[in-house]
């Protein structure tokens, strides 16, 4: 049998190497239309702020070890132009030369990922200093592009995860950032409780902000970014990091079906609907592990493990794909961040609104030993089941940790009802006796118990507004936040020694902040005899 795989980098070699060592007798052949087949795509950022010492370090693998340890035949400058799914043969036209070429397959695996989206700003064909980066090649030319002008001040388009790792590895060498974005918020989809500490973060190592903004064009070859409301920013660099989109063209014209968005359609063996063409990586489109509903598959560990499962499907196992999560992390600056599963914007993305969220911010380790910073958690899941939807993190330290356990919590069938019971290791310097995510179960549980009455200040009438007393318990010296104006403000810390400031006749409305206070506080109103609840924006 001959199997043929079209891309490198994560998924393909994935794939073939697997293949390779469950059969020696099998004809496998690559085809990679650049210059490398299997790097190390997302630590490119890392070798241009001179963290990683050398280009060498990003290679996994190359072509001449694969081809000599792995007996896989790899055409590296070969560019598949078109698939006969009837004849089961491939148009192959070799980018040195010219040369075209038919080459036939008996079963066919796309892994052609996706390549960057430009945004429609005038001036960029003519500018000399604007770069993607999504390979090796795209950071040889960054890098010859600083060694060679020395840039000072670097504008970078887009603020998502990519873009801050940008930002942060151009800081390194010495480059003032401007981090431009047309959302309202940094790390889309993150929520706010989440991007609004990132985005002071960033202003607090010097990166000018310039969100809800929009580049209209670029002036004077590139050095000057104007934006859609006319102002302009100076710049040596522009970076664009502005999504992506599938490689797809060659797959769609041979008849394989595509979702609305361009993701290639994969049942749970990675099959396509065109008999014996599979695909894997980030061209593809699966199921969530979570909701069942269609969702795009990215990042390159899922690749990796679809062309690992892909491999022994192909060789004759009964194996199925469970499903994708979709776990991410990423460094920024000083905090890192991660998301495991749905973020509240994706769920009302996905038309998802039976859900409730917690956002806690204990300790990542114990609070008396030395050098205990908050760790920020916010919880989605479905209140009448307790099924976790999703988790978001950020904090300096045990983010990984914490989100990684709550991601094989969601692959294990775990609810919220489960995380207080996760046996998890405990050390003064690494974690508390109640680690963090046993916190955020514990109030997660909490907030489902009927007795403690939260609701939303959309779901208050003016006259239960004017029946009511807001109750402030902020602790001194902490900001403001919210819109509701309280009738009191007394700190949870001397909230028994004054409860007589409040009409025990009137309904109790606490002003919901982040972590456990709301909580607390309504516990020790409910057992005065109050009628308490926590009211949230």
């Amino acid at each position: 049998m001959k199997v043929v795989v079209i891309g490198g980098v994560a998924g393909g070699p994935s794939f073939a190497t697997r293949l390779r060592r469950l059969n020696e007798d099998m004809d496998i052949v690559m085809f990679e239309r650049g210059d490398h087949i299997s790097y190390a795509s997302c630590a490119l950022p890392y070798y241009l702020g001179g963290v990683l010492p050398s280009r060498d370090v990003l290679i996994e693998r190359t072509p001449e070890i694969l081809r000599q340890k792995n007996n896989i035949d790899v055409r590296i400058h070969e560019e598949v132009t078109a698939i006969d799914p009837d004849a089961q043969t491939l148009t192959v036209s070799k980018l040195e030369t010219g040369e075209a070429y038919t080459e036939t397959y008996d079963r066919l695996v796309l892994s052609t990922g996706a390549r960057p989206v430009l945004p429609p700003i005038k001036g960029l064909a003519e500018a000399k200093n604007v770069f993607t980066l999504r390979n090796v090649t795209d950071a040889d030319h960054i890098k010859a592009f600083i060694d060679a002008n020395q840039p000072k001040k670097a504008t970078i388009v887009g603020a998502g995860a990519a873009g801050i790792e940008i930002a942060e590895s151009f800081q390194r060498l010495e480059m003032q950032i401007t981090l431009v974005d047309q959302a309202d918020r940094v790390m889309t989809p993150y929520d706010t409780e989440i991007t609004d500490i990132v985005a002071q973060h960033l202003r607090d190592h010097d990166v000018n902000l310039r969100l809800n903004e929009t580049v209209a064009n670029v002036a004077d070859g590139g050095q000057t970014v104007v934006l859609a409301d006319g102002s302009e920013i100076d710049t040596d660099i522009l970076m664009l990091v502005t999504g992506v989109t599938p490689n797809n063209e060659v797959a769609q014209a041979a008849g394989v079906a595509l979702a609305d968005d361009g993701h290639i359609i994969v049942n749970d063996q990675m099959k396509t609907n065109v008999p014996n063409i599979y695909a894997i990586g980030d061209v593809v489109e699966t199921t969530s592990l979570i909701t069942g509903l269609p969702i795009q598959s990215v990042l390159s560990s899922a690749a990796n493990r679809q062309g690992h499962l892909l491999a022994d499907i192909i060789n004759g196992a009964d194996m199925t794909y469970p499903g994708f999560i979709g776990v991410s992390v990423a460094k920024l600056f000083d905090l890192t961040a991660s998301s495991v599963g749905y973020t509240e914007m994706g769920l009302q993305a996905a038309g998802i609104t039976d859900y409730e969220t917690v956002f806690v911010t204990p300790f990542d380790h114990a609070s008396f030993y030395p050098d205990a910073h908050r760790l920020n958690i916010k919880l989605l899941f479905i209140p009448s089941t307790g099924q976790i939807l999703g988790g978001e993190f950020l904090g300096e330290r045990g983010v990984d940790k914490r989100s990684g356990e709550l991601s094989a919590a969601i692959a294990g069938g775990l609810g919220i009802n489960d995380l207080p019971n996760l046996e998890l290791p405990y050390s003064p310097p690494y974690s508390s006796t109640r680690d963090p995510l046993n916190v955020a179960g514990y109030v997660a549980i909490n907030q489902r118990n009927p007795a403690l009455n939260t609701i939303k200040i959309a779901e208050l009438s003016d006259d239960d507004k004017a029946g009511a007393q807001f109750l402030d318990i902020r602790e001194a010296g902490k900001p403001a936040s919210g819109s509701i104006k309280a009738d009191f403000e007394i700190p949870l810390s001397v909230l028994r020694d004054e409860l007589n400031q409040l009409d025990a006749e009137k309904p109790v409305y606490i002003l919901a902040r982040k972590g456990l206070g709301p909580y607390n506080a309504s516990r020790i109103l409910a057992g005065k005899g109050f009628n308490v609840k926590i009211v949230a924006e």
